[in-house]
């Protein structure tokens, strides 16, 4: 799977875990240098407390854009812990 904004690839991985139809790449196969820290978090009941990322590529910003949940409230998806997630945009695709 690739995660692809603005013609660049973001994310690479053949190790993506879908959740409620996301698919979280492993942090090592995430192109971090593309990710800026972002102040926006939601909550997920099931999930927890999600952090989010800015993706920033060619001078072009996609706010919020990737997230990832730094510690896992159910034991039933803790497999996604230390993973991040794409959307707004930013393609996931074979």
């Amino acid at each position: 799977m690739k995660a692809i904004w603005n013609g660049e690839i973001i994310a690479e991985s053949e190790d993506t875990i879908v959740v409620d139809g996301a698919h979280y790449f492993p942090i090592n196969k995430v192109k971090m240098n593309f990710l800026k820290s972002s102040t926006h978090n939601t909550t997920c009941p099931y999930k927890g407390k999600a952090s989010y990322y800015d993706v920033e590529v060619n001078g072009q910003t996609n706010k919020n854009s990737a997230w990832y949940y730094p510690s896992i409230k159910s034991e039933s998806i803790k497999e996604i812990a230390g993973r991040i997630a794409f959307w707004n945009g930013v393609k996931v695709e074979k």
